[in-house]
């Protein structure tokens, strides 16, 4: 008898631990799934109505109220977008696309009150990206006791596209950013509702890498984005630096014209009504983010300047080996002569450490992605009250011998773009989610651990604190220094950081360019 009673008392233990979490939010109950760790999940819980037929390039709109219980079970298709082959470095199967696509997922302690929220934005270069890679995968952290966000935004000319018809029927005089602003829309959404899922309103950090980190510097930049957030972070890209722009609207305009003409559509309502997938693969050049007086009022710098951005703690860097611009090939310093334009000069005398391939890769870097990140921390430092933290990440994944990918060489990837990513969130065993291409190594335990430490204590305090280093210190302009992130970390120098202002202009255009490194 006593142990048919211990039995039922232990089924009923294991039914209880199994029960799906519920979490009730403006629109209605929201069921998720209890996870073995200890992290209960809501997948796939609408932010935002599908902006499907006339809601094609409008600001996303609310999402339905229900009188039923949303089962948030499984994650929702990413946004409509060009699928990745199998062999790429960085494929984690999430093929399911669709236009309805404005989901985000949710990972919290079970049980938990008032934690600190992380948001994460990907990345993808605004024409790609999903809420639901496992490299993004929020159960990790949220072990750690945060609340962890996954948002989806439109990418593509799904997402970014101006048009002449658009900014008349705006109401604001614009047009383009729609992606921009299912990224508001849904910190509106975590704004309301997260306390419901365990998560503080108040203490929310955004998160984000290449794009997604170019996200995070315009929400910065934005006034509908004001009071969302408290502290940002960003991995490897921003707004300044005179890549990203913003378009004048005109040209984005022009554009978007142009773009109707390849499809073959006279106007707007012709255009609401071709396939989506058409519109994805159109190939007319196009501006992502555009200048349209409502989300983005003007470039980094002009708004920094009039401390018009939300003053908050940031958190941003970027990795030792990427670029948006490489050089291609290069062995002598010949080589690096002519690949360069007519500043070769000064480059080759700043940039001289013996070794030409990687002066090449330093060059490449800091004219694009080291530019911007500068730009973002002395701006911050000069413009704002609120500290700025950077960081330089330097290691080499361990790569499983033999392995290869379509768009990526382990033998000269380095410390690759978004190659930092898995140590910020824990991640690392997703790149052998499907095969094994990484054998990790003790050093990228311990490295982990810093990094995803340091992400977690600024989610909490406002500043990075990690084993190794302790509290991190704050940008200073007068003696620009950074995290040197390795299997030892240490502070050190910001690397060519005077040498910066050779790309002051624009980065040098290579003779013989190469491909931008995938997100």
């Amino acid at each position: 008898m006593i142990r048919r009673i211990a039995l039922l008392a232990a089924t009923l233990l294991l039914t209880a631990a199994a029960a799906p979490p519920v979490a009730v939010t403006g629109e209605g109950r929201v069921e998720g799934v209890a996870l073995a760790s200890g992290v209960d999940a809501w997948l796939g819980v609408p932010f935002a109505a599908p902006p499907l037929r006339a809601l094609r390039w409008k600001p996303p709109q609310p999402p339905a109220k229900r009188s039923t219980t949303y089962h948030a079970d499984r994650y929702a298709p990413e946004c409509l977008q060009p699928l990745r082959g199998s062999r790429q470095n960085h494929y984690f199967g999430e093929e399911a696309t669709s236009e309805d696509c404005l989901y985000l997922n949710i990972w919290a302690p079970r049980r938990t009150r008032k934690a600190p929220v992380v948001v994460w934005i990907y990345g993808g270069g605004f024409n790609i990206g999903s809420a639901s890679m496992a490299n993004y995968s929020g159960e990790p952290l949220a072990r750690a006791g945060v609340v962890r966000v996954n948002i989806a935004y439109r990418v593509g000319p799904l997402g970014f596209l101006a048009h002449p018809e658009l900014t008349r029927e705006s109401g604001y005089g614009g047009s383009g950013n729609y992606g921009l602003m299912d990224q508001i829309a849904a910190l509106r959404w975590i704004r309301r509702n997260i306390a419901a899922f365990g998560g503080d309103p108040d203490n929310v950090t955004i998160v984000g890498q290449s794009a997604g980190s170019m996200s995070v510097a315009l929400l910065q930049m934005s006034p509908l984005a004001r009071g969302l957030f408290q502290r940002a972070v960003g991995m490897s890209g921003s707004p300044f630096g005179g890549m990203l722009g913003p378009a004048p609207l005109a040209t984005a305009e022009a554009q978007g014209v142009a773009l109707a003409r390849e499809l073959g559509a006279a106007s707007l309502a012709e255009l609401r009504t071709l396939p989506g997938d058409r519109i994805a693969a159109a190939q007319t050049a196009r501006a992502a983010i555009v200048r349209d007086g409502h989300v983005v009022t003007g470039s980094a710098a002009e708004v920094f300047a009039a401390g018009r951005q939300s003053d908050v703690p940031i958190l941003i860097g970027y990795t030792r080996d990427e670029s948006f611009r490489p050089l291609g090939p290069v062995r002598t310093r010949a080589d690096l002569a002519r690949v360069l334009d007519d500043r070769a000069a000064p480059l080759m005398a700043a940039y001289d450490s013996g070794d030409p391939a990687r002066d090449a890769l330093d060059i490449a870097r800091d004219s694009t992605v080291g530019v911007q990140v500068a730009g973002w921390a002395e701006h911050q430092a000069r413009f704002g009250r609120a500290p700025a933290y950077a960081y330089l990440f330097t290691r080499r994944q361990p790569y499983a011998p033999g392995i290869g990918f379509s768009d990526h060489d382990p033998a000269t990837a380095g410390a690759y773009h978004t190659g930092d990513v898995p140590y910020w969130l824990r991640t690392r065993d997703a790149l052998n989610l499907f095969r094994q291409t990484r054998i990790w190594e003790p050093g990228d335990v311990a490295l982990e651990r810093e990094i995803s430490d340091a992400l977690l204590a600024f989610a909490r305090m406002g500043r990075p604190a990690s084993p190794m280093l302790g509290a991190w210190p704050a940008f200073r302009s007068q003696e620009p220094r950074l995290v040197l992130l390795a299997p030892q970390s240490r502070v050190v120098a910001w690397p060519h950081f005077a040498d910066l202002a050779l790309f002051a202009d624009a980065p040098p255009i290579p003779r013989a360019s190469g491909t931008r490194p995938r997100d």
